[in-house]
């Protein structure tokens, strides 16, 4: 099945530069690949229930990590309506990403790979940066951040498949539609809950996603910059 993610790659900054797909289609660094995306499902999964725990009640503390220079934004409470629309598209993210976690661990123990310790590489923590750290503008922020995670994992999945035996690349192409959907989800969850048009923040995470990217990374991941 072929899956559309043309949307997708339109929305990321710049694509997978293929010094990294020559890394990633390195033998020794197949262990690397899967660890990474194992512990990838895992956080995408533990985001998700974060994201369920904290805003559970709809309610917002809007002066908490607020400082005098801070815009003014939003009201107290979501509206019930995108509470339930983002607690639900939470909670079946969450599932999915478990899921992926499970078939990442089957896949590594055919394979013998040993689900050892693996550092985190540094593109969440560089997109994390420009988080503001008052509501709703935190969620907003969180929501996008999450729609560039997932476009970029879609997008990778994509790009790395036709380099890879017939297993995994049967399973890359599987998850394109279910990542399409989670960033497409994160997206409009942000623009509902902003009340207005986001793509200024979009923009913000964009330039930062692009030089996650594009620039010299020491640690080979998943999500890694040009091998240094």
């Amino acid at each position: 099945m072929i899956v559309d993610i043309s949307h997708i790659l339109e929305f990321l900054p710049c694509p997978t530069p293929q010094d990294w797909i020559e890394e990633a289609r390195k033998p020794e660094n197949l262990s690397v690949i899967l660890v990474d995306h194992a512990n990838n499902e895992l956080k995408a999964a533990q985001s998700a229930m974060a994201i369920m725990s904290r805003y559970r009640t709809g309610k917002f503390d809007r002066n908490k990590g607020r400082s005098r220079n801070d815009e003014e934004t939003g009201g107290l409470q979501l509206k019930p309506e995108d509470q339930l629309s983002l607690l639900n598209k939470m909670s079946r993210l969450a599932r999915e990403e478990l899921r992926h976690y499970e078939q990442v661990l089957a896949i590594m123990a055919r394979r013998e790979i040993p689900y050892t310790h693996l550092g985190a590489g540094r593109y969440a923590g560089q997109l994390s940066t420009i988080i503001r750290t008052y509501e709703p503008a935190r969620l907003v922020d969180t929501l996008i951040m999450g729609a560039f995670i997932e476009a970029r994992s879609c997008e990778r999945f994509a790009a790395l498949s036709p380099w890879l035996d017939d297993e995994l690349k049967k399973f890359y192409q599987s998850l394109l539609k279910s990542e399409s959907r989670h960033f497409q989800d994160y997206l409009t969850l942000a623009e509902v809950i902003n009340g207005s048009d986001i793509g200024d923040r979009v923009n913000l995470f964009a330039g930062i996603e692009q030089d996650a990217i594009l620039s010299p990374d020491q640690n080979f991941r998943f999500h890694s910059g040009i091998p240094g």
